[in-house]
């Protein structure tokens, strides 16, 4: 029964943010307009016109636009085909649509899973929740980012919170450090989701764009994210960035099992493939 509750303030949340984003945008919308700014200020004058209640993080309503279902029919029909409008950072309080071109960030069914045995610690499993950081931990105890990358990693900082010229405030929901056997660091910035919320091309572009901070100067970026399926298989996606935008580079399915439940046959296949690429 709460569950229920909370799904429904939860789409009422989504539908209010909609309906100011979508009364600011075709307040300057038309047909030949490629971007369209607008300011955290923008956002507080027509929440209050419209006598909507704003939460104290006022770029909430921009994160709800990105992953939560936020955008409205009315906007989607605004955009061309293999086209969609997103939101991006100008700033600190700035803000611009901007057309980009269409990428589908949702895991592929027809992948197969790998089976990882599990190493979560007992007591993780019993109190983790199906969200982002229930996630994040298993990734941890599990190095899913290492069997991923082919690298060994290690998790520098969680929430990492800065800002980027041009693009304003951006977090990373965990930050990996890697090295590989030539000795070459890397920056593997993640973002991660819970089976409700969708990935969007904006993280990833500002995980991209982390790499123009001195601090990272050394390293060869590649941005990553992870989800959780509703069957609470893990996936991971890895990207590159291309003259025509984001693109996905690689994308893995993980299952966590018990080694009670990983065959025989299981791991001789998973030998074999080893075997086929090392030829």
């Amino acid at each position: 029964m709460v569950k229920k509750l909370e799904s429904k303030t939860s789409d009422s949340k989504a539908n209010r943010y909609g309906q100011l984003i979508e009364d600011i945008f075709f307040r300057h919308y038309t047909r030949d307009r490629e971007s369209i700014e607008f300011t955290k200020d923008d956002l507080i004058e027509t929440a209050s016109l419209l006598g909507i209640t704003l939460p104290k993080n006022v770029p909430d309503v921009i994160y709800s636009f990105r992953s939560r279902g936020g955008k409205t029919q009315r906007i989607r029909h605004t955009e061309p085909k293999g086209f969609q409008w997103v939101i991006r950072g100008k700033g600190r309080g700035k803000y611009v649509f901007a057309m980009a071109r269409e990428l589908s960030l949702a895991p592929n069914p027809d992948y197969i899973e790998t089976k990882i045995p599990d190493a979560t610690p007992g007591i993780i499993s019993k109190y983790a929740l199906g969200d982002e950081q229930a996630l994040l931990a298993k990734i941890r105890f599990n190095r899913l980012i290492d069997i991923f990358t082919g690298l060994t990693c290690y998790s520098m900082q969680s929430h990492l919170r800065t800002s980027l010229p041009d693009i304003g405030q951006t977090e990373t929901d965990e930050f990996y450090l890697g090295v590989d056997k030539h000795g070459a660091h890397y920056g593997l910035p993640v973002e991660a989701k819970g089976e409700k919320d969708d990935l969007g091309i904006i993280q990833i572009e500002n995980n991209f764009a982390l790499r123009t901070k001195k601090e990272f100067k050394g390293l060869v970026f590649r941005p990553i994210a992870a989800q959780f399926r509703k069957d609470q298989a893990i996936v991971l996606t890895e990207f590159s960035m291309t003259e025509d935008g984001i693109r996905i580079l690689a994308e893995r399915h993980y299952r966590l099992v018990s080694p009670s439940e990983l065959s025989e046959e299981e791991l001789a296949s998973y030998s074999k493939n080893t075997s086929n690429q090392l030829d």
